[in-house]
């Protein structure tokens, strides 16, 4: 069975431009979100096995809404997928509910498929 995984980011060529990456590999995307408050709605909704999540956001950041679907579903991790992930690495421990940091301009399905090994 493929893993669902839900997208969050408020720009949808990069929605689309996860999507498909996502789905080449066999992936299952099953939703969608443009911003914090939107992924919590979907994440309740969908039960996705892994969220991709971007850090700036309208209404609720990557980084609140993280720390939001932490207490809310805890066992999904959270690839946080941004331009200032240099400056989040350095940050140890991770901020809360983010597995990993990844780069907008890093192999992001690299990064995806070892964090559903970790499933």
């Amino acid at each position: 069975m493929p893993h669902c995984i839900l997208i969050v980011d408020d720009n949808s060529m990069i929605r689309r431009t996860i999507r498909r990456q996502i789905e080449l590999v066999g992936l299952e995307v099953c939703g969608e979100a443009v911003d914090g408050l939107d992924a919590i709605e979907k994440a309740q909704a969908l039960n996705p096995d892994l969220i991709i999540m971007d850090l700036s956001m309208p209404r609720m950041n990557g980084l609140d809404a993280a720390k939001e679907l932490m207490r809310i579903c805890p066992n999904v991790p959270i690839l946080l997928n941004t331009m200032h992930a240099e400056v989040l690495r350095g940050q140890r421990p991770l901020p809360a509910g983010i597995r990993d940091v990844v780069s907008k301009t890093e192999n992001l399905v690299t990064r995806v498929m070892e964090a559903l090994t970790l499933v």
